[in-house]
């Protein structure tokens, strides 16, 4: 079995409930978003002296992030990494926009995103009955997102 197909499965394994897979479908893409937002928003230090000019917007701490998960995701499919790639960069390109309202503005509404979905997350597993796989190992917070993307390849065809 492939380390994509046996780490999905396992995820799987405590995401049986309809209504915790349900919360799945909006806590975990809302999570990483605010992740990102909150990453975003740590200053980089030394990046103006050393390139010599402003800053740019796409370098931060956020988008090195996802560019380490996208390292991760690629290992485990090259199929599944163009999709995870997609949403990244969408989701990317959606904190760009939320930075606009001021960085205050983006930290207060990351936060509050995260929080807000975390408690949805704990609330499925506790529907379900079964702790987060995360609590297992922590390479499960990024195999969350990877297994939606899996249901979406599944509907359209697509090998992952």
């Amino acid at each position: 079995m492939r380390k994509i197909d046996q780490l999905l499965h396992e995820y799987g394994d405590s995401h049986q409930d309809a209504t915790n897979k349900m919360v799945h479908w909006v806590c975990v893409p809302l999570i990483m978003f605010s992740l990102i937002g909150l990453l975003w928003n740590i200053p980089v230090t030394g990046v103006k002296f050393l390139l010599g000019q402003a800053q740019n917007p796409w370098i931060n701490w956020g988008v090195l992030f996802l560019l380490l998960a996208s390292l991760y995701y690629v290992r485990l499919s090259f199929s599944l990494f163009i999709g995870m790639l997609l949403l990244c960069w969408g989701m990317a390109f959606g904190n760009l926009k939320l930075q606009e309202l001021g960085a205050s503005a983006h930290v207060f509404i990351s936060i509050g995103i995260f929080v807000v979905a975390w408690i949805g997350q704990f609330i499925g597993h506790k529907i379900e009955g079964k702790k987060p796989s995360f609590l297992k190992d922590l390479q499960f917070l990024l195999v969350g997102p990877a297994w939606l993307m899996h249901f979406i390849y599944k509907k359209m065809g697509i090998p992952y």
